[in-house]
C-alpha cells in the first residue's frame, strides 16, 4: 500500500545519502593523502637542502645571521610537521583498540621537548580508552606541548592527566585561557605565543572528532587550561605499573 511504498522510498533515500557521504569522505581522504605527500616530500626536500647549506656556511663564517637562518628553517620544519599532523588527524579511522591511558601518557611525555621549562607530569588515571592509539598519542602530545608552550618564563610546569566518567582530561598549571577566547583556540593558525604554530589544538580537535568524541576547554584547578575529552568508551584497569 501507500505507506509501504513511502517507507521503501525513505529507506532507499537514506541508503543513497549514506553512499554519497561515504564517497565524499573517501574523496576528502584522498585529498588529505595527496596533501600529506606534498608536505612530506615536496616541501621537506628543499628544506633539507637549505639546512645542509647552513651547516656548510657555519663552517665558513662566524656570524649571528647564520643562527637566525637556522632558526627560521627550524620554524619552517615545525610548521610542516604540524601541517602534516593536521592532515593526518582528519583521516577516517578503521581500527580502534583498548588503550592504557596512563602508560600511553607516560610514553608520550618522553616524546615532548620541554625546552627551558622545568616540567613534569602527574598521571592519575587507571582507565583504558577505546581508541586509535597513534591518534590518541598525537592528541596527548599536542596538549602536553600546549601546556609547556604557554607557561610563563621560569615557571615549573605540571601537566596532569586524569579521568572523567566518560573520558579524560589534560590540565596544566599555567595562566589559562580567557572565557571569551576558548572557542577560538581550536581554529587552525590561532596562537597567542611566538613559540606555537597555531595548529596543535586544531589537530587535537580533528582527532577528537575522528573518534566521535567531544572536547571542551575550561579552567583548571590551579587556574590553568583544562581540556576535557568526553563521550569516549572507557573501562577500568585493575592495576597499572609505570616504570
Amino acid at each position: 500500500d501507500g505507506k509501504e511504498i513511502t517507507h521503501v522510498m525513505a529507506v532507499a533515500q537514506n541508503i543513497t545519502e549514506n553512499i554519497e557521504n561515504r564517497n565524499k569522505l573517501q574523496r576528502q581522504n584522498k585529498r588529505l593523502d595527496e596533501f600529506a605527500s606534498v608536505v612530506s616530500h615536496d616541501l621537506r626536500n628543499p628544506l633539507s637542502v637549505a639546512e645542509g647549506y647552513v651547516e656548510l656556511l657555519r663552517e665558513e663564517c662566524d656570524s649571528k645571521r647564520v643562527n637566525k637562518i637556522d632558526s627560521a628553517l627550524t620554524r619552517m620544519d615545525e610548521l610542516i610537521e604540524d601541517l602534516l599532523g593536521l592532515a593526518r588527524a582528519g583521516e577516517h579511522m578503521e581500527d580502534t583498540e583498548s588503550v592504557n591511558l596512563a602508560r600511553l601518557s607516560q610514553n608520550c611525555w618522553q616524546n615532548v621537548e620541554t625546552t627551558d621549562a622545568t616540567a613534569q607530569t602527574n598521571i592519575i588515571t587507571t582507565q583504558s580508552i577505546k581508541a586509535d592509539s597513534n591518534r590518541l598519542a598525537q592528541l596527548l602530545e599536542n596538549l602536553m606541548r600546549n601546556g609547556i608552550d604557554h607557561a610563563d618564563d621560569g615557571q615549573d610546569v605540571i601537566i596532569t592527566i586524569g579521568e572523567l566518567e566518560d573520558g579524560f582530561y589534560v590540565e596544566d598549571n599555567g595562566s589559562g585561557v580567557p572565557a571569551d577566547e576558548r572557542d577560538d583556540v581550536f581554529e587552525a593558525g590561532y596562537t597567542t605565543t611566538r613559540r606555537g604554530t597555531g595548529f596543535g589544538l586544531s589537530i587535537v580537535k580533528q582527532v577528537v572528532e575522528a573518534h566521535g568524541w567531544e572536547i571542551s576547554l575550561t579552567e583548571g584547578s590551579e587556574g590553568g587550561a583544562r581540556f576535557e575529552v568526553s563521550d569516549a568508551e572507557v573501562s577500568q584497569i585493575e592495576s597499572i605499573e609505570l616504570s
